[in-house]
């Protein structure tokens, strides 16, 4: 390995006192030092500093290449920091980090909760909704906020989901101007905030999100169009979602399938014909938290599939034919998992098709509810689900 171009060093609020020395060593040696300006006035970098540009980019580092550099970041720089970003751009040899405590861990060791048992957010530019996925009663979070005056957007936004929460404001933590504050989301009292600041969260009442597939279908945006309850049910348990892995919901109507395979851990692309229904789509995603991971595409599926990453699964709620099924088994890689359902006599008929040629599992659903029948209750039967799953 070569010499290191690049020292991306984790800075705390306590500035030059609280760097090791190593990092100090090759602070003294950058010719150059990039960062915020709360962390270029931190290490007092005078002339040698920079600052970060905005919209944000690392285009001035790489272009300082045959110079000694250094990149100041909050904390730990490879986490929710600039630390990654940069090193997608740099081969092994071109740096060197030297991270510091993070303010996770720093606010976890001021309320001596286990960094284990919570979950630690980067709110910065995204959205609160990022939290429903986690949040329900007895929930730790911390949260680093993008300004002084999103905590209390934040505790209003947990109120307006159903929460009751204490939460912790931090500012500055481990530097000369820290100060700790206690408040209620409910009841929000902290004023005159300023940044770094971050917020604990500790959820003391309301339901969140089960973690069990089928949720109620009430969550949901839609126009009728939705894989119904049951139905999801026995429909993700046939897709089988992972941590990290892709699903093509193709004629996704609601999106409700691609929303629960991202709550497992996964991320989806829904391809839907209907303007209209791509909007509940995209609204379902930015509700749940998930518009990171979901991603709606408008048109006819056909088209536009094999410009797409591969997926893991795939599963055809709507607008399959014989053509479309041709085409996917000609592009989906063997151990690729398919699950395709149907109400019409068509669709059966089309998916028995199928299930004769590829083989797989051909299951029939009948589901019925009960439901006033005059001043007696009988059974609603809904139309009966021909699912087809295969693994090509």
């Amino acid at each position: 390995m070569g010499k290191p171009w690049v020292a991306i060093i984790g800075l705390g609020e306590d500035g030059l006192a609280g760097l090791s020395d190593a990092s100090r060593e090759a602070l003294a040696q950058a010719e150059i030092i990039f960062g915020g300006p709360r962390h270029l006035a931190l290490v007092a970098a005078g002339d040698r500093g920079r600052a970060w540009p905005i919209p944000f980019s690392i285009c001035p580092v790489l272009s300082c290449k045959g110079q000694n550099v250094a990149i100041l970041a909050s904390g730990d720089p490879f986490w929710f920091g600039a630390g990654s970003s940069l090193t997608a751009h740099l081969g092994r040899d071109a740096w060197q980090a030297f991270p510091a405590p993070s303010t996770f861990q720093r606010t976890a060791a001021h309320l001596g909760w286990r960094m284990e048992e919570i979950t630690c957010h980067g709110l910065h530019a995204a959205p609160f909704a990022r939290l429903r996925p986690v949040l329900t009663k007895g929930h730790r979070a911390i949260c680093l906020m993008r300004d002084g005056y999103a905590p209390q957007a934040l505790a209003a936004w947990l109120t307006d989901q159903g929460f009751a929460a204490d939460l912790t404001v931090l500012e500055a933590l481990g530097g000369p101007n820290q100060r700790v504050r206690k408040t209620t989301a409910a009841a929000f009292t902290v004023t005159h905030i300023q940044s770094p600041v971050a917020v604990a969260i500790e959820i003391t009442a309301g339901l969140g999100l089960s973690r069990a597939s089928g949720l109620d279908d009430s969550l949901f945006a839609h126009d009728g169009q939705i894989t119904k309850r049951p139905i999801r049910a026995l429909t993700l348990s046939a897709l089988a979602p992972r941590a990290g892995e892709l699903l093509w919901d193709i004629g996704a109507g609601s999106g409700s399938i691609s929303v629960e395979w991202c709550l497992a851990g996964g991320r989806a692309l829904a391809f839907e014909l209907r303007p209209d229904r791509a909007i509940n789509i995209r609204a379902n995603a930015l509700n749940f938290g998930l518009d990171h991971r979901l991603t709606c595409f408008e048109g006819a599926a056909s088209e536009t599939l094999a410009t797409h990453p591969i997926p893991d699964a795939v599963f055809i709620g709507g607008g399959g034919n014989a053509a479309m099924y041709d085409q996917l088994w000609h592009i989906l890689p063997e151990g690729t998992r398919l699950v395709a359902n149907g109400v019409t006599l068509e669709t059966e008929s089309l998916l028995a098709a199928q299930h004769a040629r590829h083989g797989g599992t051909l299951l029939r659903i009948e589901c019925a509810q009960a439901a006033a029948l005059g001043r007696m209750r009988g059974w609603d039967a809904a139309r009966p689900v021909v699912q087809w799953s295969v693994i090509r």
